[in-house]
C-alpha cells in the first residue's frame, strides 16, 4: 500500500472497529438480493446495472484542511472511511461564498447564470436577482424527471423569497422554495445563517415551523430528518433510486455546540494557530494532498503570533467549539450511512462530500444584533450576547460568536485568504467521492482541477438522465460542467478554463496557471501564479509574464460578458 494512503486506512480501520455494528462499507446486497442490479420499474431488464442513489453532502464555511483525511486534527472518522473507500480530489473548487456556490452546485451553471451573482438581493439584472433563475434547472428537477425520489435536509439559501419572516409580502412567493424546485421532501432553513438552537426560517416541506422545543440542535435535526426521509423511502418500496442533498450549516458561525462535544476537544488548540498550521501542512504532505515543495503561505499580516495573543484561552475555546461543530456533522453523516447500510444500499450510492467556501475570517460584532439570523433572546428568554467578546465563552445558546481570522487562516492551510475571496483559501474545497460499485481505486487521490459546476453533469451522467432544453415552456441554459465519472476511473490533469467573480474579486484558471485579483476601487491588479509550483500563491509572476496575463485576462473578460458579470460595486 502506498505510504500516503496508510494514515487514511488506519483512520478508517479505527472508525470501522468503533462502529462495528454498522457492517461493511461495500459489497452489501440490496433488498432485492443483488447489489448493483436494477430493481426499478420502467421496462429495464433485471441484468442491467442499476442507476445509483446519490447522496450530496455540503459543509458550510469549512476550510480545506479541517477534516482528518485532508490533514486536519478534527476527528472525522465517517469522512475518513469514505475517503479510504473512495477518492479524494486535491484541486476541486467552489464559488467562494455560500449562496453563489449553492446556486452553482444545484444548477451546474456559473453563479451569475443561475441568478445569484452576489447575495440574496435583487440588483437589477438577471445575473443578480438573488433568486434561482427560471432559465436554470436543479439537480433535483432533472433527476425527479428521470424517476428519482428527491430529498433535501438543511440549508437552502438560493432565494430572496423569505418575506414571511421579514414581514415583507412583496418577497413572499414560494416558486423558488425547495419543493417547487424538484425536492419531494424538505426540512431545513431558507435563510443563510441561524442559531443552531433556534434557527430562523425553519421549514418542513412548505410549512414554516415554530421555534423548536427541548434539547434541539440543528446539525442533529438535519441528520435525523434526512435519515427519516430515507427510511420512509425504503419502506415505501417503490424501487426508485434517490437523490438526497444533505446541506449542513456546520461549521458556519455562530459558534454553537453542545457542552459534551466541546469537552471532547478541550485542550486540543492550546498550542495556537502557528503550531496548528505547521502540523497540518506536514500531514497534508504525508497524505499527498499538497506537494512538499510548496511553501506555507505567510501568516495573515493582521494576525498576531500565538505567543503575542492577549486572550489565548478564549481563542482556544473558539476553535474547540468550531471543531465540535464539524465532529457533530461527521457523526450525522454516519447516521445516514448507517441507514444505507441497513438497507443494503451503500454499495451503489454515489456519495459526494464538499464545502461551499473556505474558512470564514468574519468577526462577529455586536452590531449584528439587527440581522434576521441573530435572535434577540434565547427560547428561555435570556438575552443573546452577540460579538467576539473574550469575557464570554462561545458554545451556549445565549452566545453568538465566530472563530475569526486567525483560525480561518489555519483552516485554509496552506493557502491565502478566506471565504469571499477567490484566492485558493476562499475557493479550494475537499471533495470526497465514494461509490464502491463504480470506484475501484479505493483510497486514491485525483489531482484533476474541478468545480462545483461539475456536480450536475456528474449526477446526470451517473443517473443516465436527460438534461432538458426547456422547462415550463422556457429555454433552459445548458449546463457548464463536465462529468467526473471518467475521472473516477483514471486521473486526467487536462481541464478547460475555470472562472470566478464575487464582489469584484476575480480569477481564471487554465491548466497550471491562475490569474487572480482582489477587488480594488482603484482598478483591478492581476496576479499570476503557477499552481504546479506554488499553489499557496506566494510568488506573483504577472510582471514576468505579461503576454500570459493578457491571454488569461481576455478569457476572463469574455466569460464575464457572457455571464452578465457587472463591475463592483453594483450601485
Amino acid at each position: 500500500m502506498p505510504a500516503l494512503h496508510r494514515r487514511i486506512h488506519r483512520l478508517a480501520t479505527a472508525a470501522a472497529l468503533a462502529l462495528g455494528a454498522l457492517g461493511p462499507l461495500a459489497g452489501a446486497q440490496d433488498e432485492g438480493g443483488a447489489a448493483g442490479r436494477e430493481r426499478a420499474p420502467g421496462g429495464r431488464g433485471q441484468d442491467e446495472p442499476a442507476r445509483p442513489n446519490i447522496l450530496l453532502v455540503l459543509a458550510d464555511d469549512m476550510g480545506f484542511s479541517d477534516v482528518g483525511c485532508y490533514g486536519g486534527e478534527i476527528e472525522t472518522p465517517q469522512l475518513d472511511r469514505l475517503a479510504a473507500g473512495g477518492l479524494r480530489f486535491t484541486q476541486f473548487y467552489n464559488a467562494g461564498r455560500c449562496c453563489p456556490t449553492r446556486a452553482s452546485l444545484l444548477t451546474g451553471l456559473w453563479p451569475h447564470q443561475a441568478g445569484v451573482g452576489d447575495m440574496m438581493s435583487d440588483e437589477g439584472s438577471d445575473a443578480y436577482r438573488g433568486d434561482l433563475s427560471p432559465a436554470a434547472v436543479t439537480i433535483a428537477e432533472v433527476l425527479k424527471d428521470a424517476g428519482y425520489a428527491t430529498f433535501l435536509s438543511g440549508k437552502w439559501h438560493v432565494t430572496k423569497q423569505i418575506g414571511l419572516w421579514y414581514g415583507l409580502p412583496e418577497v413572499d412567493a414560494r416558486h423558488n422554495w425547495p419543493r417547487q424546485r424538484g425536492f419531494e421532501r424538505f426540512y431545513g432553513t431558507l435563510h443563510g445563517a441561524a442559531s443552531f438552537y433556534d434557527p430562523v426560517t425553519l421549514t418542513l416541506d412548505d410549512e414554516p415551523q415554530p421555534s423548536p422545543r427541548g434539547d434541539f440542535y440543528y446539525t442533529d435535526a438535519i441528520s435525523e430528518h434526512a435519515a427519516r426521509f430515507l427510511r420512509e423511502h425504503f419502506a415505501a418500496g417503490d424501487g426508485r433510486p434517490f437523490f438526497c442533498h444533505l446541506a449542513y450549516t456546520a461549521p458556519h458561525w455562530p459558534l454553537h455546540a453542545r457542552a459534551r462535544d466541546v469537552e471532547r476537544c478541550a485542550g486540543r488548540y492550546d498550542g495556537g494557530w502557528d503550531e496548528l498550521r505547521r502540523a497540518r501542512l506536514a500531514r497534508m504532505v504525508e497524505l499527498g494532498i499538497v506537494d512538499a515543495s510548496w511553501a506555507l503561505s505567510p501568516r495573515d499580516e493582521l494576525v498576531r503570533a500565538w505567543e503575542d495573543e492577549p486572550r489565548p484561552e478564549w481563542r482556544a475555546r473558539a476553535m474547540e467549539v468550531y471543531a465540535a461543530q464539524v465532529e457533530c456533522m461527521d457523526r450525522g453523516i454516519g447516521r445516514i450511512l448507517s441507514v444505507l447500510e441497513q438497507h443494503g444500499a451503500l454499495a451503489n450510492t454515489l456519495v459526494l462530500f464538499l464545502a461551499d467556501n473556505g474558512g470564514s475570517a468574519e468577526e462577529a460584532h455586536p452590531l449584528w444584533k439587527g440581522g434576521l439570523h441573530v435572535p434577540r433572546s434565547t427560547r428561555a428568554g435570556r438575552p443573546v450576547r452577540v460579538g467576539n467578546d473574550p469575557r464570554v465563552l462561545p458554545g451556549p445558546e445565549d452566545t453568538y460568536q465566530s472563530y475569526g481570522r486567525p483560525w480561518a487562516n489555519a483552516s485554509n492551510t496552506p493557502f491565502r485568504l478566506y471565504k469571499h475571496f477567490v484566492h485558493e483559501g476562499g475557493i479550494a474545497t475537499p471533495l470526497i467521492a465514494h461509490w464502491p460499485a463504480r470506484i475501484a481505486d479505493a483510497g486514491a487521490l485525483r489531482h484533476r482541477p474541478g468545480h462545483v459546476i461539475d456536480v450536475m453533469a456528474t449526477c446526470v451522467d451517473a443517473a443516465r438522465a436527460s438534461y432538458p432544453r426547456e422547462r415550463g415552456g422556457l429555454p433552459v441554459t445548458p449546463m457548464e460542467g463536465e462529468s467526473l465519472l471518467a475521472v473516477f476511473e483514471r486521473d486526467d490533469p487536462e481541464r478547460g478554463p475555470l472562472f470566478w467573480e464575487h464582489e469584484g474579486n476575480a480569477a481564471v484558471r487554465l491548466g497550471r496557471w491562475k490569474l487572480v485579483a482582489r477587488h480594488d476601487p482603484a482598478g483591478r491588479r492581476w496576479e499570476l501564479f503557477d499552481l504546479a509550483l506554488d499553489r499557496a500563491e506566494t510568488r506573483d509572476l504577472a510582471g514576468a509574464e505579461p503576454e500570459r496575463v493578457a491571454r488569461l485576462a481576455a478569457l476572463w473578460d469574455a466569460w464575464a460578458e457572457r455571464c452578465g458579470v457587472r463591475p463592483w460595486p453594483l450601485r
